[in-house]
């Protein structure tokens, strides 16, 4: 961590960064489980349990826009409270399912929290943090959720060893301590919206021609991403034979994040095409996937990780970046919510039919399926950014995107 960059930060910015640690903990120490004890103790097939991880997702991003509309006309740190109580409710509620249906109330629950919380809480950080050390805040809040995401690792494979029920319990609890610690901790944001009305808000993004071609591009990403939590967790168990190996292999990709992140955001600061650089970040994405089709050992599995890991380092922090640079700054909100959407789609998409795809792969025998149309995927996102940048280029010379 720079020393620099942690005294040019107002305190506000540290409190935020502090709770998206506590944040990412809770998340990643009960979502690649899930997918495990529904397919292991439960009786599910991967893409049940994908559907089940999809519906979370779906009513997370997909009610985003609406809420950070909501955030953007009411106040961001009220919306963050409110958004993380529920989702605390929905975590701890999968310690107590035993039918079906409320699997899928608990996922809904749990993603209505998010889709309150998730904009509002990125629009925070972009009105908080100063323009020009924005990016590297944005590098850093990734380094230090990946730092929860480590220790979410050794909580998460402890606490299944022994019971589902006190993972979701841990997690459910860490979501209400977030609430609270927003709430009485992190002083008030305004509302920035001046334009009137839900209606308008929308109507102002969705006219934004660019904004909504940047956002359909970023489904392919999301679909590599949420591979981590399904495909990726799978395969390592369904090779190892153990749910050790699974965390081992997940902890990796977090410690090359924490361990690299600010260096790879240094080493491309004179790289000034952002969009171009997203899309490099996710062929390497893709490519360490479809490293995963030869992979038979745990070194294998890590040294895939790093690829994977070193393409979320490229493209990440860009993503939340460009968000403010092509948004007007009282629609914040309405803007991070949008593009969400990337993240709904992609995620669903990529939760349901990746399990669609590796169970087919494994019942034809050609293991290989899933991790080939990931490889596609990310070439597919890199031209298609290339392209758009160009073109962005051409229109404005001299734009720095």
């Amino acid at each position: 961590m720079k020393r620099e960059l942690w005294k040019e930060m107002p305190p506000s910015v540290k409190l935020l960064l502090a709770i998206s640690f506590l944040m990412n903990m809770g998340f990643y120490a009960l979502v690649p489980y899930l997918t495990l004890y529904l397919t292991g103790s439960i009786g599910w097939t991967l893409a049940m349990a994908g559907f089940v991880l999809a519906v979370r997702q779906f009513s997370q991003q997909g009610f985003a826009f609406l809420g950070g509309i909501i955030a953007d006309l009411f106040g961001y740190k009220g919306t963050m409270v409110l958004g993380m109580a529920i989702r605390a409710t929905g975590f701890a509620m999968f310690a107590f399912c035993t039918e079906t249906w409320h699997f899928f109330v608990a996922a809904i629950l749990s993603g209505l929290g998010g889709s309150l919380f998730e904009p509002a809480f990125s629009a925070a950080f972009a009105v908080l943090t100063p323009e020009s050390i924005r990016k590297d805040v944005f590098a850093l809040k990734n380094v230090l959720s990946n730092v929860g995401v480590v220790g979410s690792q050794i909580v998460g494979t402890a606490l299944s060893m022994f019971d589902f029920f006190w993972l979701s319990i841990f997690a459910g609890g860490l979501f209400y301590a977030n609430a609270l610690m927003t709430l009485f901790c992190v002083p008030p944001i305004s509302a920035q919206n001046a334009r009137g009305g839900v209606l308008n808000s929308m109507a102002v993004v969705v006219k934004d021609r660019h904004f909504v071609q940047y956002t359909l591009i970023l489904i392919g990403y999301y679909y590599l991403y949420m591979q981590l939590f399904l495909c990726i967790p799978k395969l390592v168990q369904d090779v190892m034979k153990d749910q050790t190996s699974v965390g081992i292999v997940l902890s990796a990709v977090s410690i090359f994040i924490i361990l690299l992140q600010m260096k790879v955001v240094n080493w491309l600061q004179g790289f000034h095409q952002r969009l171009t650089l997203i899309g490099l970040g996710t062929l390497v994405m893709g490519i360490g996937l479809f490293l995963l089709s030869f992979a038979d050992s745990l070194l294998l599995f890590v040294l895939d990780a790093f690829l994977f890991a070193l393409g979320t380092m490229i493209s990440a922090p860009l993503l939340v970046d460009m968000v403010p640079r092509l948004a007007p700054r009282d629609l914040l909100g309405a803007y991070y919510g949008f593009n969400g959407y990337a993240l709904a789609i992609g995620g669903s998409f990529g939760q349901v039919a990746g399990g669609w795809v590796y169970d087919m792969g494994n019942s034809l025998e050609m293991s290989w399926m899933p991790w080939t149309v990931c490889l596609l995927i990310g070439g597919s996102v890199a031209w298609l950014l290339y392209r758009m940048e160009t073109k962005l280029r051409l229109r404005v010379s001299g734009q720095d995107f």
